[in-house]
């Protein structure tokens, strides 16, 4: 902007094509030292002036956008000196005597208040789990012990969530220091561990990591500690600019492509008087907060800490980073048995549906929780037919270590409701003396919920606090704008059209879920017959700088070529409509949106155009219960015809593949702490009954947890259920 010239140039439709999956920034970033003398913003100033533009979107860090409120606050002065020295006129001046602008967070800290998620932190944490994933299976088979250090120089953020969602014996955090003496505490949790047969120990670090006197904890320091003490063979891991490489997360192009939107209406919605405003993510909302405040926020934490008062930097990064933190210190550290007060409660677990990859996490978490509240838990095995067979027994803290990263269901899981089996489930129920059920699955567990709700007044047995979270990869259960294993499956949608990944019919007992991978150089294929390789085969998939090479070879691939992918979700258009957005769809067919031959016609007509311009390429996106006439096959078969001598066609159904694999950092993370709720939920319960033997027959005593817009809520299913269409 100061410099000008080539430097600003006009965006059009086109230039922007197929950059949805491109790492980094294209339009470049530079710290710009310019910037900061007013001589320089009067450069940059001059230059927009001469293009006519009055309007800036911002996207960078506190130092970015403090940068720009104050070209904002001097903008009027600048123009008036442009006048004086005539590199404008007067006729300027008037016109273009107000800059709006908005500024987005762009920063792979999360270090910015008034924001729940910075756009960046969820690929950076993509890249650190998939480090720590490779990690666990090399430190597993040498007993050994690792040191990671993550970036966060004055943010403890990735430190905090790649920790929660692997399950770290420590992490060290710049906002919360550990307390005085922890040299001795954490070298007796890392033996504790080993006693329990843990092979493995993980360490997290952030770059910037103090202790309680403000003196840096480095990662060799920590290491040295470990082998002087325990004697532990001990390897430390420097992550360093690896974590801001790579192709971005589906979550960070759904959360940057709404912001981009915000923000330009922000824009066009702003007058004079409105002041400049950050676009911000509360919840699941895309919200604007005035951006002096945001920043004022931000730099309070750094003096919090600075005078340490480490507390108050904690409540000043919000209520999510509180929340990760609080959630993580009850899962990592067990206190011994005799000083957990007992409930005398026993409290029940089981996994309901098709598997979603995050179930294992909620689990972990809530056991964990349990057991910290002083329940005792059982866990089900298969689902409600388990149940009803017996297959329940007691898990305890250790039995889930390491749970957290697993893709599926330990505990297994099916569609079969309990309505068949009420009377042995109620007897298994009598037997176990349950007295509160957690469960975690899809719509069939909220069927199942509704069903065993409609037995009370003949089962007493089912009078008791009961919760349902839910996990499914379609993001269809009434009560919850987000379902666990819903993220993990769109990552799956994005990689399956970006690398070079093809599914070809699986075999076997389940077809689905056996799935074979044709990885073809620069192009995606399902017509070479004979190249069937096992994803857990292909090693390079495992690395960012093979998995870089493979986005690099698909994005220069095969030109005109229509790629045709068929997502799950029955007939819910979630994560084909999601699908669509995080990779840059053409179209996206929705069960939702009813759509006809006319529609094919015209998207078939876009496509044609689109392969005279620089982009020659197309995806095409259908949800598998969209319509019953247009199939996959059909739309593939009327793309190739009416596509002749133009473009061809690539179909891909992706199938059970969705729910296979390791759970996303989200997953894992989301998957923890909605189910240490739904655990702090059922104590809650319990206790208003104690010593009264109450039996639960309310409506608020049987729910579903969800999360509407901002917040997490408990929802009766008596009351969703007048509002959900079960067909």
């Amino acid at each position: 902007m100061v410099d000008g010239g080539s430097n600003i140039v006009e965006a059009d439709w086109e230039s922007v094509s197929s950059i949805l999956q491109v790492g980094g920034t294209i339009i470049g970033s530079a710290r710009c030292q310019a910037f900061r003398a007013r001589e320089g913003r009067l450069k940059a100033a001059c230059n927009l002036v001469q293009r006519g533009i009055t309007n800036l979107c911002v996207i960078g860090g506190d130092g970015s956008l403090t940068g720009a409120n104050v070209f904002r606050r001097e903008w009027s002065g600048l123009l008036e000196e442009l006048a004086r020295t005539g590199q404008i006129d007067e006729e300027a001046v008037q016109k273009y005597a107000y800059l709006n602008v908005v500024g987005m967070v762009g920063s792979i800290d999360n270090d910015f208040c008034g924001t729940d998620m910075t756009i960046g932190t969820d690929s950076a944490l993509h890249r650190i789990i998939e480090v720590v994933d490779a990690i666990m299976t090399t430190a597993q088979s040498h007993q050994r012990t690792f040191v990671l250090e993550v970036m966060g120089r004055h943010c403890g953020y990735l430190a905090l969530v790649s920790g929660l969602a692997c399950g770290a014996d420590w992490v060290f955090l710049p906002e919360a220091p550990p307390e005085e003496g922890w040299e001795e505490q954490m070298c007796v949790k890392l033996s504790e561990n080993r006693a329990r047969k843990k092979r493995l120990n993980i360490i997290i670090v952030a770059e910037g990591a103090i202790d309680t006197q403000n003196k840096p904890i480095t990662s060799e320091k920590i290491k040295e500690l470990v082998v002087t003490q325990l004697g532990y063979d001990t390897r430390v891991t420097i992550l360093g600019h690896v974590q801001r490489g790579g192709t971005p997360s589906a979550f960070d192009r759904i959360l940057a492509s709404r912001m981009g939107v915000e923000a330009v209406i922000a824009l066009m919605e702003a007058t004079p008087e409105t002041p400049a405003c950050v676009v911000s993510l509360s919840g699941n909302h895309a919200v604007r907060l005035p951006l002096v405040e945001c920043v004022q926020m931000t730099q309070d934490v750094q003096k919090a800490m600075d005078e340490r008062r480490f507390k108050d930097a904690v409540r000043l990064r919000g209520r999510s980073f509180e929340g990760n933190l609080k959630t993580y210190k009850r899962l990592a550290i067990k206190l011994p048995d005799d000083q957990i007060p007992k409930t005398n409660c026993n409290v029940a677990v089981i996994n309901v549906g098709a598997p979603a990859a995050g179930m294992n996490a909620a689990v972990r978490s809530a056991v964990r929780v349990g057991i910290a509240d002083g329940h005792r838990m059982l866990a089900i095995y298969d689902g409600f037919d388990g149940f009803a067979k017996g297959q329940i027994r007691e898990i305890g803290w250790t039995d889930v270590g390491g749970w957290t990263g697993q893709g599926g269901s330990i505990l297994g899981t099916k569609r079969i409701l309990p309505g068949k089996y009420l009377e042995e489930i109620a007897a298994q129920m009598r037997a176990h003396g349950i007295n509160a059920l957690l469960i975690i699955g899809g719509f069939e567990a909220y069927l199942g919920l509704l069903e065993l709700s409609a037995a009370r007044e003949r089962h007493e047995e089912f009078c008791v606090p009961m919760v349902m979270v839910p996990a499914t990869v379609s993001n269809n259960v009434p009560g919850s704008d987000f379902s666990i294993g819903a993220d993990t499956a769109l990552n799956t949608i994005t990689d399956a059209y970006l690398g070079a990944i093809q599914i070809a019919e699986a075999r076997g007992r389940h077809p689905e879920l056996c799935v074979p991978v044709c990885v073809v150089p620069a192009t995606i294929s399902n017509s070479v017959p004979g190249t069937e390789l096992s994803l857990g085969c292909d090693t390079g998939l495992n690395t960012v700088v093979e998995t870089c090479d493979r986005i690099k070879q698909s994005a220069s691939g095969t030109k005109r070529r229509v790629f045709i992918i068929e997502t799950m979700g029955g007939f819910c258009g979630y994560l084909a409509n999601m699908g669509g957005l995080a990779a840059g769809a053409d179209a996206a067919y929705i069960f939702e949106e009813p759509f006809d031959i006319r529609d094919l016609q015209s998207n078939v007509e876009h496509l044609t155009e689109k392969m005279k311009t620089t982009i020659q390429r197309g995806l095409v996106l259908r949800n598998e219960s969209c319509s019953e006439n247009y199939t996959t096959d059909f739309i593939y078969q009327l793309y190739s015809e009416e596509g002749k001598g133009v473009f061809d066609c690539r179909k891909n159904v992706l199938g059970h593949m969705q729910q296979g694999g390791a759970p996303s950092p989200f997953d894992r993370n989301f998957g923890t702490k909605i189910s240490a709720r739904a655990m702090e939920w059922i104590t809650s319960k319990l206790q208003e009954s104690q010593g009264l033997g109450k039996k639960f027959v309310t409506d608020d005593s049987i729910c579903v947890l969800g999360i509407s817009k901002r917040n997490i809520v408990f929802q009766p299913v008596a009351e969703l259920k007048k509002e959900t269409d079960f067909e």
